[in-house]
């Protein structure tokens, strides 16, 4: 019994001087954090004290500024002792100084903390820690390594001075804003002029069916510039892997392409998968035309009439068109249905059944599959049908009621003037 006493009493104070260690640890390696009380000022320290003294102050310098909210103030970068009031010494190499960075030095100067996964943790233990390595194999890392100081760093993306948080509706990484941070060199024609790239990217993403919907409805969950570029390793998605930058999102669409006789054809001849067909940054809400031989099918683009393609795109059309026209004209007899107040509740749920048979069936169309689309459409015809002779009863049911109703008027108006007419012949008497 006292070798157990004695036994607890070692493992808790092991525990005890294991925590001890972890403060002493943290209060080393890490700055303080500020208080659950958020600073809404500038730091008062000399770093500061000084810059607002001589009215020069870093351009976008805000208390809200992410590292500031965590308590690294101006020499949390820049080193120097923030608490001394000598200027010489304050901004000395003996103090760590290292002043404004260039360039080519600001990824290495923010991999000071971002790239050390160590000190990462004491502020967001979840954050990666590998931007600088991604960068680097990005083309703008690329291009900076080759000297080129007009291509985006880290500060050209986040800011300087006024960092907010991706999901801050103020930061310049914030979804809705992504768009508008790129498009300030992409978009400039005289900037990106030595490049040879085109700047239209903004105008024609803003058009497209993500544009609007994350422009100017708001819907952040659809893809902005880095959702298909990337963020630090941002590059044009390649002809390998485009098909699953846009299947990260159209999963059954990626899929249904992948084993189908088209994506063969497509890598033989070096085509861009998905931009083939759907364009790039200018993508707009996709319809049955765009199937087909029509003039708006983007088929006839590589197919000619008489080959295989252009037979198998015309029977894909042709499946999708019988099926919409069967549901169209089942869910007019049902609207019919439900302003004469009738039972439509089985006929909705029949519809609803065709419905999806019609998204899976423009999805299926990514097989290039005559058959397969049309075993899809099929079943959703049959439903679509067995809705119409429904509604089309309940119709004939109404009317019949309606005549019922009518005949039954008629024999009690005659029923009721009938006996008007006996008792004043009984009155008469």
């Amino acid at each position: 019994m006292r070798f157990r006493r004695a036994n607890n009493t070692h493992r808790a104070l092991s525990v005890i001087a294991a925590i001890v260690m972890l403060v002493v640890v943290k209060a080393v390696m890490w700055p303080p954090a500020v208080s659950a009380e958020k600073q809404t000022e500038l730091p008062d320290d000399q770093c500061v004290k000084c810059h607002q003294e001589i009215e020069i102050m870093p351009e976008g310098l805000v208390p809200h500024d992410v590292h500031l909210q965590d308590g690294l103030s101006c020499a949390g970068c820049h080193g120097g002792d923030p608490a001394s009031d000598d200027e010489d010494a304050a901004m000395s190499p003996e103090a760590g100084f290292v002043g404004v960075p260039s360039k080519s030095e600001i990824s290495a100067f923010c991999g000071k903390c971002h790239s050390n996964i160590d000190f990462m943790r004491g502020y967001q233990p979840r954050i990666p820690t590998d931007q600088v390595a991604q960068y680097e194999t990005s083309e703008h890392g690329k291009a900076l390594a080759e000297g080129d100081v007009k291509v985006a760093g880290c500060v050209d993306c986040h800011t300087s001075h006024g960092i907010l948080p991706a999901r801050d509706s103020r930061s310049s990484v914030h979804p809705l804003n992504v768009p508008h941070t790129c498009k300030r060199c992409h978009s400039d024609a005289e900037y990106m002029k030595e490049y040879g790239i085109s700047t239209d990217q903004f105008e024609e993403y803003a058009k497209s069916v993500h544009g609007v919907a994350l422009l100017e409805n708001q819907d952040t969950g659809l893809p902005a510039c880095n959702d298909c570029h990337g963020n630090h390793g941002a590059a044009p998605p390649q002809v390998a892997s485009i098909r699953h930058v846009c299947g990260h999102c159209h999963v059954n669409n990626m899929r249904y392409f992948e084993g189908s006789t088209m994506a063969v054809a497509f890598k033989a001849n070096g085509f861009h998968a998905c931009e083939e067909c759907h364009g790039n940054h200018g993508v707009q809400k996709t319809t049955d035309d765009m199937v087909g031989v029509g003039e708006e099918s983007t088929c006839t683009g590589c197919h000619d009439d008489g080959d295989a393609g252009y037979r198998a795109a015309e029977a894909i059309r042709a499946h999708l068109g019988e099926l919409v026209s069967a549901y169209d004209e089942a869910d007019a007899r049902r609207e019919e249905v439900h302003r004469k107040g009738m039972d439509d509740v089985e006929i909705e749920f029949l519809l609803q059944e065709s419905h999806q048979s019609l998204i899976q069936a423009r999805t299926l169309v990514h097989t290039f599959d005559p058959e397969k689309v049309g075993e899809m459409t099929a079943g959703g015809v049959a439903k679509a049908r067995t809705a119409l002779e429904l509604a089309v009863e309940q119709v004939e049911e109404y009317d019949f009621r309606r005549r019922g109703f009518g005949l039954a008027t008629i024999f009690i108006t005659v029923l009721i003037v009938a006996l008007y007419l006996t008792i004043r012949q009984m009155e008469a008497k």
